[in-house]
């Protein structure tokens, strides 16, 4: 099957979508953009003249472009604050939408966007694309083997200096809100469990470029005594980290370090006496399914996949905004500097 499909919001962001649309083997020929949507109709045109796509109508009025294109599916890559409006929109078209992250300004308008695409009968999801980097599946794989023992605990750190410009230097609660759901989603897969609460304290730290909540430091308690640690900044220079952050993930019976790229080390104690146990290397085994882990490919793959077997996607919305309530809960354990809990 061939989807039609018009992607809203023309920024920087929207070329790493149509890169994928048209050079991935996942999804090569999948896919046919029928129209560019941006408030800045030169920014369509740009993108259109870019990827070739002389046929494509463009337009300023997503409404008007959805009625005249009539598309089976929408890509939302607007900014955060407009995103209810176009998912919204699109899901009256009767698309199925996928959006960028976060889902959703507030935890509220993602569950009304949850209502309206089960009113509509149509898939609305996120992209959460690092869910399906192969290092994050790898650890999924390996605690669910129990080669660590019970899980206990995750502990993250990302320090990335990152100068964007734009809309995120002006942004509140900028590293949540727009990195950190990255982190928290994949925290919350390789755990398997579900997040209870969090204590957070959020600062901008001086030297910052960010406007608000450029760094953040997070505990969050889950199911089954499982915690997780979450230390990080945007405005941090001089030892950047990994985009994936560096990872230490403790079980019962050991412990795996992940430094977010390629480098893997999983150890559990040996037999023995003494003050301290020796350790004995154990392998991290490869993701099963390899088609999984092309990041945001796979993402798009699994959106289009699950529409054709009438199934949900991996990061439909009703599970994402699970990710986006530990986000909202950080948050307002910063303002509040109290425990807050997590139910959705």
């Amino acid at each position: 099957m061939v989807f039609k499909a018009v992607l809203a919001g023309c920024g920087s962001m929207s070329r790493g979508w149509l890169s994928a649309v048209a050079e991935h083997p996942l999804l090569k020929d999948r896919v046919q953009i029928v129209g560019l949507v941006d408030l800045h109709r030169p920014t369509a045109e740009a993108r259109a003249s870019e990827f070739g796509l002389s046929d494509a109508v463009i337009g300023t009025d997503l409404d008007q472009v959805l009625a005249q294109t009539t598309p089976d599916l929408l890509f939302d890559v607007v900014v955060p604050s407009a995103r209810a409006d176009v998912v919204a929109i699109g899901l009256k078209h009767g698309c199925h939408v996928l959006s960028e992250k976060p889902m959703a300004a507030s935890l509220e308008a993602g569950q009304r966007m949850i209502a309206q695409a089960s009113a509509a009968g149509r898939t609305h999801a996120v992209v959460q694309n690092r869910r399906f980097v192969a290092g994050v599946r790898r650890i999924r794989r390996l605690l669910e083997s129990g080669a660590l023992g019970d899980l206990t605990a995750l502990h993250c750190d990302f320090f990335v200096g990152a100068h964007f410009g734009g809309f995120r230097e002006e942004m509140e609660n900028v590293l949540l809100l727009d990195m950190a759901i990255h982190t928290l989603d994949a925290a919350r897969f390789m755990a398997g469990v579900a997040p209870k609460a969090v204590y957070c304290l959020e600062t901008n730290p001086k030297g910052s470029w960010y406007g608000h909540g450029a760094a953040a430091n997070a505990i969050f308690e889950f199911d089954d005594g499982v915690v997780f640690n979450y230390r990080g900044s945007w405005s941090a220079e001089g030892a950047n980290t990994s985009w994936e952050s560096a990872w230490r993930v403790v079980g019962s019976k050991g412990t795996l370090l992940w430094d977010g790229e390629d480098r893997f080390e999983a150890n559990v104690a040996a037999d023995g006496v003494g003050l301290l146990r020796a350790p004995q290397a154990i392998d991290v085994p490869e993701p099963e399914d390899l088609d999984q882990t092309h990041g945001h490919a796979s993402v798009l793959a699994d959106f289009l996949d699950a529409i054709e077997q009438g199934r949900a996607p991996e990061t439909a919305g009703n599970d994402n905004i699970k990710s986006l309530a530990m986000v909202f809960a950080a948050i307002e354990s910063a303002k509040t500097r109290q425990r807050v809990t997590i139910s959705v």
